[in-house]
């Protein structure tokens, strides 16, 4: 998710179709109860426009943490607490 969540920043000023974030999409594959966010996400990370690609890297990015949250793989962090899996 740190991985994930570093690509939407980057996102809004380059392209992050890099092997870390097909890796890190490949990790999260078996816990998503739906595939198309992840799809989602890394087609848009090759956008060249950037405020396409920011706007379409954050939404599917919020898209696998709801997704996530469905089969309790992922629960988000209180704030200034460090993400840990249940």
């Amino acid at each position: 998710m740190q991985i994930l969540r570093a690509a939407v920043d980057t996102s809004r000023t380059a392209k992050v179709d890099t092997p870390a974030v097909r890796l890190a999409l490949r990790v999260l594959l078996p816990h998503c109860p739906e595939r198309w966010p992840l799809v989602n996400l890394w087609e848009s990370a090759g956008y060249d426009e950037p405020i396409f690609r920011g706007q379409n890297v954050s939404a599917a990015f919020n898209a696998i943490v709801i997704q996530l949250g469905k089969s309790g793989a992922w629960r988000e962090p209180a704030p200034g607490r460090p993400s840990t899996p249940p």
